[in-house]
């Protein structure tokens, strides 16, 4: 396989899941330079092309590891954990926070709307 064989793959990943070079950058903990140079196809460490593939679910070969809904699903049920997490930690705080069938709940729905919902723009978002 290619260096530009694998950058194809990784472009395409990239689009089909809409993640930005921004959002990309901070969840891998590169520069935003960083990616920029490997998807303009210049050379960068092997452990930069490891962390972006990660990512975008692929391996080093630019191989489908992880598909999209379960990328997807992941994600979603991560951002949803966090931001569930610091309302029920305020809620916590004031002696109201939720039993744990009405946190399922609340954690489910929060997915649901990073999934298909008002929030769905910002599922790659850190």
């Amino acid at each position: 396989m290619t260096r530009l064989h694998l950058l194809q793959k990784v472009r395409i990943r990239k689009e089909e899941i809409g993640i930005t070079f921004d959002n990309l950058s901070q969840l891998s903990n590169l520069g935003y330079r960083t990616i920029s140079r490997f998807f303009s196809g210049d050379d960068v460490k092997l452990s930069t092309v490891e962390k972006i593939t990660n990512i975008l679910g692929l391996d080093f070969a630019g191989n489908e590891v992880v598909d999209i809904e379960t990328l997807k699903n992941k994600r979603a049920k991560q951002k949803a954990l966090y931001i569930v997490s610091l309302v029920q930690d305020t809620s916590s705080l004031e002696m109201q926070g939720l039993e744990k069938d009405n946190l399922n709940i609340l954690i489910e729905d929060t997915k649901n709307q990073f999934l298909t919902g008002d929030y769905k723009k910002n599922l790659w978002a850190s």
